[in-house]
């Protein structure tokens, strides 16, 4: 009778069609827990199954053995989850298992037998504590709340997209049992960690969350998985890592980034907060290879480059923050790179366009600086939510000397207005080329890093990365990352482009750089790129000053701004992009700072040079003979 009685209790364990193949061998792995196990615990009793089960003197929960865990859990929160976790019903699959796994009841604590004698510990990683915020959500509300990245099955009728059945809701919420398999540890050859399948690739996460799908107009935060960088990479990943069971960056695919137990970024349950979980592969380190060069992003953070700064653990990006960063700036790898969606650069796109390891980041309308665009379709968008009207932008001295313009839009840090299609004359960032005024200066095609090679044909619109970009990026002919990460040079510029400075408006200035450098190391460097310095500029083609100006030692920041003008004035109408630094130049007598584009002349006084209304320059004090214009 007894032996009936423990058969029937085997029944109840082991489903019958998988009862042969666990009971002919060993599937137990870890949770065999007598002695001489393979456990980091082992106990006294030799019958395995009696730590969790007794056949006759059980709790009436699957002849449960083990003592039940009364913790109160907190449950994880996140800002775009829908469904809130509940604490787990006394005798739940969940409960049943934190009942070792959370770490107060000790191992081997029976009902049937009380405590077992057990020797060694549970390791670390597998101790999840009160704390399951940084666990994936278990125990959930019922009934399941749908979401757009969420199967649509789920919500609709409780079942998951697991063609085998194997991962599945338990009473309608998602439990511990609902990924593991607590009788069978190898399933998964590779990840033998109790999963219910085979996990490679992302199939255990498959089943839940759906890339493919689209609600209304919701964004899906995992848009594109398919052809995403992370999924179809075959870079080997170290043991050393930790970065998950499988050999490659596609084979771990969702866990590559993300973990489901004790993760460091409880969020979104990353392996790191924010850029953390990036800097474990894209640091070139030994932990993922082969990588490309251009691939080490975070060497471009390295002294003495300066990059874009990294968020204060107080202001971390967060997928469900407002678009338009206001009073919050940062700038993680996310605010500019989808996990899910960024794909490898093959060919670039021509000028705007995103690039397509920018693929489904959001953006800001240029039109009006506040409407979200979900995508950004061009590159320049994706930097207006930092660097349009958001309020909080700030000037730092880490970027180097900031100009102050004679005539400005009122927030000289807001880019929309200096780009914008009304602006007097701008760079073609937003739209093309329109000046009807002569442009002998420029290039045919961009020069290369080295200045001598021939690049992207120039086109008629230029990207914000063709000045703020590595300053040894692989596009323009180096070998490391695009994009503005960093730079030796100032404001995150690609390449040297000096600012000249006085002591004081009219004074000397400090920083003159005569018998001018006009290779690619010398400070014209970045307007070299696209306008022929040696010979148009410096010869006098557009202007018969600019040679003069040159070999004198001013920089082309004194008298021209970067951007474009954002606002005119009666004395400066801003063709040309002439816009003086008014921490350079100085009235004239009391009269306005101007620039009459007819004559091409200026009122002012710079570097102790009076230019006078007559057009003449007064030399008094010029350490060069006068110049007239």
């Amino acid at each position: 009778m007894r032996l009936r009685i423990w058969i029937a209790g085997l029944a109840i364990l082991f489903p019958a069609a998988a009862l042969h193949s666990q009971i002919a061998s060993d599937v137990m792995g870890m949770h065999s827990l007598g002695p001489g196990s393979k456990s980091p615990i082992s106990g006294a009793r030799p019958d395995a199954c009696n730590y969790c089960h007794a056949p006759h003197s059980g709790l009436n929960i699957g002849l449960w053995n083990q003592k039940l865990t009364t913790q109160t859990y907190t449950v994880h929160t996140s800002t775009t989850e829908k469904n809130t976790g509940v604490q787990s019903m006394l005798g739940s699959a969940s409960n049943q298992c934190l009942s070792c796994h959370d770490g107060t009841v000790a191992v081997g604590s029976t009902v049937a037998y009380g405590q077992i004698t057990t020797q060694g510990s549970m390791n670390a990683q597998d101790v999840f504590g009160s704390n399951m915020q940084t666990s994936h959500p278990f125990s959930l509300a019922p009934p399941l709340k749908d979401n757009v990245h969420l199967v649509a099955s789920l919500a609709a009728n409780g079942k998951t997209a697991d063609p085998s059945g194997a991962v599945k809701l338990i009473k309608g919420s998602v439990e511990c049992t609902s990924c593991h398999d607590p009788h069978v540890q190898a399933k998964d050859l590779v990840s033998q960690n109790f999963l219910v399948k085979d996990g490679s690739s992302g199939q255990m996460c498959l089943a839940c969350h759906d890339p493919t799908r689209q609600v209304g107009g919701q964004v899906n935060p995992l848009a594109d998985w398919a052809t995403s960088a992370h999924a179809l990479s075959t870079a080997k990943i170290s043991p050393q890592a930790a970065l998950g069971s499988y050999t490659t960056v596609g084979g771990d695919a969702c866990i590559s980034c993300h973990t489901p137990h004790n993760a460091a970024g409880p969020a979104r349950l990353l392996r790191g907060q924010n850029e953390q979980a990036c800097i474990a592969c894209h640091n070139g380190s030994s932990n993922v290879s082969p990588m490309a060069p251009y691939a080490n992003v975070f060497a471009e953070y390295a002294a003495p480059k300066v990059g874009h700064p990294f968020p204060a653990s107080s202001n971390a990006h967060d997928a469900a923050e407002n678009t338009l960063l206001n009073n919050n700036r940062h700038a993680t790898c996310e605010d500019c790179h989808s996990g899910h969606g960024s794909e490898p650069v093959g060919v670039f796109p021509p000028p705007p366009l995103i690039r397509l390891s920018q693929k489904d980041v959001l953006g800001i309308n240029a039109s009006d600086g506040t409407s979200v665009l979900t995508p950004a379709v061009n590159q320049y968008e994706n930097c207006l939510r930092c660097h349009g009207i958001s309020s909080g932008k700030q000037v730092q001295l880490i970027y180097g000397y900031f100009p102050v313009r004679a005539v400005s839009a009122g927030d000289p840090l807001n880019q929309i207005p200096q780009f914008a299609v009304s602006a007097t004359s701008s760079h073609p960032v937003f739209h093309g080329r329109s000046s009807a005024l002569p442009q002998p200066s420029l290039l045919a095609n961009m020069l290369n890093l080295d200045g001598v090679t021939q690049g992207r044909a120039m086109g008629t619109q230029i990207l914000c990365t063709d000045c703020h970009n590595s300053d040894d990026n692989r596009e323009s002919g180096g070998s490391g990352a695009n994009g503005p990460h960093g730079s030796r040079w100032t404001h995150i510029l690609e390449r040297r482009y000096e600012f000249s400075q006085a002591v004081s408006p009219g004074k000397a200035i400090t920083n003159l750089f005569p018998n001018p450098d006009l290779s690619a190391n010398g400070p014209y460097a970045l307007c070299a790129k696209c306008h022929d310095l040696p010979n148009q500029v410096a010869k006098n083609t557009s202007w018969s000053q600019h040679s003069a100006h040159i070999n004198l030692g001013l920089s082309c920041s004194v008298c021209h701004i970067a951007h474009g003008m954002g606002a005119a004035s009666g004395t400066i109408s801003g063709e040309r992009l002439v816009n003086f630094d008014v921490n350079v130049v100085a009235s004239n007598g009391g009269l306005p700072i101007s620039y009459n584009r007819g004559p091409n002349t200026c009122v002012l006084v710079c570097h102790m040079a009076a230019h006078n209304p007559n057009s003449t320059v007064t030399a008094a004090g010029l350490r060069s003979p006068g110049i007239r214009k």
